[in-house]
């Protein structure tokens, strides 16, 4: 695998990862009242979550370059299911407990749509893997 292979398959997963919005991370601890939610989905980046998904999208593509260059393409799609399922779901199984039903329905959503963003991932690079 070469280096300038690995940073196209990277590009696109950056990304994705970098323009997606974060889900389902603002909550009040401790009983308190959450703030009203905004009529828009208004997103400012700073530059921290940026980095780290960056990271985070390299950490990915090398998992996938591994995958891909040893093992083969196939069963990607339940590869990259379940490595969504173990980056999604501990966070918000911790704010499970302190939440209203209501927003344990919530904390689901934005767990699937992350699995879903780590599958639209997983789909890209092995589009630019294979």
């Amino acid at each position: 695998m070469t280096l300038p292979r690995l940073v196209l398959a990277w590009l696109p997963v950056a990304m994705l990862f970098a323009l997606a919005p974060p889900l389902g991370y603002g909550w009040a601890p401790d009983g308190a009242e959450p703030p009203a939610p905004p009529r828009a989905l208004v997103w400012r980046p700073n530059r921290w979550e940026v980095g780290w998904r960056l990271a985070e999208a390299v950490v990915l593509t090398l998992f996938a370059a591994l995958w891909f260059d040893s093992l083969g393409a196939g069963g990607w799609g339940l590869l990259f299911f379940l490595v969504g399922l173990l980056i999604a779901f501990p966070r918000r199984l911790v704010m499970w407990q302190y939440v209203d039903p209501l927003r344990q329905h919530h904390l689901l959503l934005h767990a699937a749509l992350d699995v879903a963003r780590y599958l639209a991932a997983g789909a890209a690079l092995a589009w630019r893997l294979s």
